[in-house]
This record gives C-alpha cells, structure tokens and sequence, in this order.
C-alpha cells in the first residue's frame, strides 16, 4: 500500500480527461488508495498514448467496468459506499443518468465526499456546453491580459484552467470535504468548476485593476511582458534567459552584476520610468544576445538579480538545483516530476509507473468488496 500523508484515504475515480486524472494522481502521489474506473472501450478524449506515457494514472490502479451492465454499476455502487471521495469530471447529468449521482451515492456513503470538476460549472446558461481549458480561461478574462503588444492573447499551455483552477481547486475541495468530515460532518458535493478555480487565482489582478496598477493594454503592464526587467531574452547561442527583478533593490543587483561581467550598463534607463522602457528592453536586448546562456549562468544565477535560464523540459530534469533537491524521479525509464509538495514526517514513496493496472483488485478486496463482486462485474 501507498506510504505518505494520504495513506488510508480512499478514492474512487471515474476516468476522463484533464484535471480529474491530474487531481486523482496529486492525491495518490501523497498516499491516496485512487482506483480508477475506467470505460471497457476507448473514449477517443483526450491525447491518446500508451499507458506508460500518461503519467496522470501513476500510482492508481484500475478497474475497467460496463457501467451500463447490472453487474458494472452495482460494483461502482460499491466502490463508492466504501470510499473518502469521488471524482468525477463529466458534462452535468451524466453521472445522474447512468445511477451513480450525488443522490444515490450519499445514501449509499453519507460521509461520502463527492467531486466534480467541470469547466463552466454544473449549472448556468454554458453549464452544458462543451469547451476546453483555454475556453474557460477566455471566459474568465485571464486570457486576454496574457501576451505581448499588438499580438493576440497566448494560450498558456492548459496550465491554468485544467490544472491550476480545475485540479488544484478540486483537490483542496476534496481535503476540506474529508476534514470536515472527519471533524464530525457530513459529506457533501465539490462544485470544482474551473472558471471558478480560474477566477479565483485572478482575484490579486482584480485588485490591481482597480488600484490603476494593472490596467493598460495587454503587454504593457508590469507581469505581462510590458516591463522589460519582467521578460525573456535572446542569447548569443538562441537560448534564454530570464529576468525579474521588480523591486528596486534586486534591480541593483542586476545591474551591478551585469557591469562585473562586463556588459555595457552606463546611462541605463530608470527602471521605474514607463517612458523609457522602449529604450530600456532595447538596452537589454542587446545586452543579453552578446553571450550564451550557460554565460549569464554562471554571472547572474544564484544572485538576488532574480535571473533563471528558461530551460526545455528535459533540460530542467538536468539542472543542478534539482538534482540537489530530487525534483525528478525515473519511473520506468521515464523522467517525471517527484510528487510534491514534501513532507518530513510522512514522506510519499516514489509512485508505481500507469502502466500497472492489475492491483485494483486487491486494492477493492482490502476495501471490503467481495471476490465475487469483483469477478461477476470484470
């Protein structure tokens, strides 16, 4: 069984896409018993790849069922009735027309915490509507303030909707739910809806909005790329680096660094002059492209100039700094991120490779299900 924090905690969840298999493997990373009901045949959603490649289902262990069939149900039935919480990230409904709603399941499990996530959340004008990540986060406004100057908005990847405001906020919604169970209450429905989570993350630009400090054209604002001490830069060998220091002090920094190494920094714009930083980004510009990036490494990183070389994902595998602190594990043969956050009391232990999936049925007999259950339902 799982070692960490979560061990002990049971956790049925019902196959899908984006941030539900995200929060399911953030759970199981900490200990989580995470049993994943899975469909018969392929849903055709998502990325399709071989097991071992989705790295989402590491740690869980999978059950594949006709939930359709008698037998299917009752077994998820089951399942449910002896699990901390339920995921589920279908359209509004769908969870109710195939008998596994919050209704049934609560009667079955009445401490029962039971999640969904969804983009535009299970009730509303949209609350039907299919979308993806950079639809909700369109919706929300954060996806317009990102991107540079005349240019349209830059989708982030689908960092932000899926799995920062749908997978982070359904898994802090699950551990409140099992809290306060655990403290006497009764279980209840997560409505983790992304634009919510999404919204949520964007109440400090709010504020900054109506301060008046955050509240230009896209691009030219101080975190959006406008302030060229907040920005990226071409180096001599076509990497980059990046540099951030906003306050005025790890701005001298900056530049005291850069005139050490070498770099023409005489006459430099004020940094806190809107008016200049034209001349300023150009300044920089030039600056930068005059050297390589393990160059400005080895002048700037480590140094309060707030500076880090923008790496590829397989290079970050191999920095230093993470080699240091086992960011990444090897599972498999595959290189990942090591669960996080860390724990010095209840360490998780590195997590099992997706690609076993035969344990789910001696996870559900440890829960309490029969043999004959299991086997009449698989």
């Amino acid at each position: 069984m799982p070692g960490g924090p979560l061990a002990g905690l049971r956790v049925v969840e019902f196959a899908g896409v984006g941030p539900g298999p995200l929060c399911g493997m953030l759970l199981a990373d900490l200990g989580a018993n995470v049993i994943r009901i899975d469909r018969k045949k392929p849903s055709g959603l998502g990325i399709e790849r071989p097991a071992q490649y989705d790295l989402v289902l590491r740690g869980k262990r999978t059950m594949k069922l006709d939930l359709k069939s008698i037998q299917g149900l009752r077994l998820a039935r089951e399942l449910v009735s002896r699990a901390d919480a339920l995921i589920e990230g279908f359209r509004p409904q769908t969870m109710e027309r195939l008998g596994l709603g919050p209704e049934a399941c609560l009667q079955d499990n009445p401490t029962l915490i039971y999640g969904r996530v969804t983009g535009f959340g299970q009730e509303g004008p949209l609350a039907q509507a299919a979308g993806h990540d950079l639809n909700y986060i369109a919706l929300t406004g954060a996806l317009y303030a990102m991107g540079r100057k005349h240019h349209p908005p830059t989708p982030p990847l689908n960092l932000l909707g899926d799995y920062a405001g749908g997978a982070m906020l359904l898994a802090m919604g699950l551990l409140a739910g099992i809290l306060h169970v655990r403290n006497g209450g009764q279980g209840q429905v997560v409505d983790a809806a992304m634009i919510d989570g999404v919204n949520a993350l964007m109440t400090p630009f709010h504020g900054l909005y109506a301060a008046g400090l955050h509240n230009g054209p896209r691009g030219t604002n101080l975190l959006d790329s406008g302030a060229p001490f907040y920005d990226v830069y071409r180096c001599a060998d076509d990497a980059y680096v990046s540099i951030a220091p906003i306050e005025t002090k790890f701005q001298r920094v900056l530049v005291d660094k850069l005139r050490a190494a070498g770099a023409d920094v005489e006459g430099l714009p004020a940094f806190d002059d809107r008016v200049s930083w034209p001349e300023l980004r150009k300044r920089f510009t030039e600056i930068f492209v005059k050297r390589t990036r393990s160059e400005w490494c080895q002048a700037l990183e480590g140094t309060d100039s707030c500076f880090a070389p923008v790496l590829a994902p397989d290079e970050a595998a191999r920095h230093p700094h993470h080699a240091a602190r086992n960011s990444f594990i090897t599972v498999d043969g595959i290189t990942q991120p090591a669960p996080a956050p860390r724990f010095n009391a209840t360490p998780p232990v590195e997590p099992l490779s997706p690609a076993r999936e035969e344990d789910a049925r001696e996870w559900a007999l440890a829960w309490g299900v029969s043999s004959a259950a299991i086997s009449s339902a698989l």
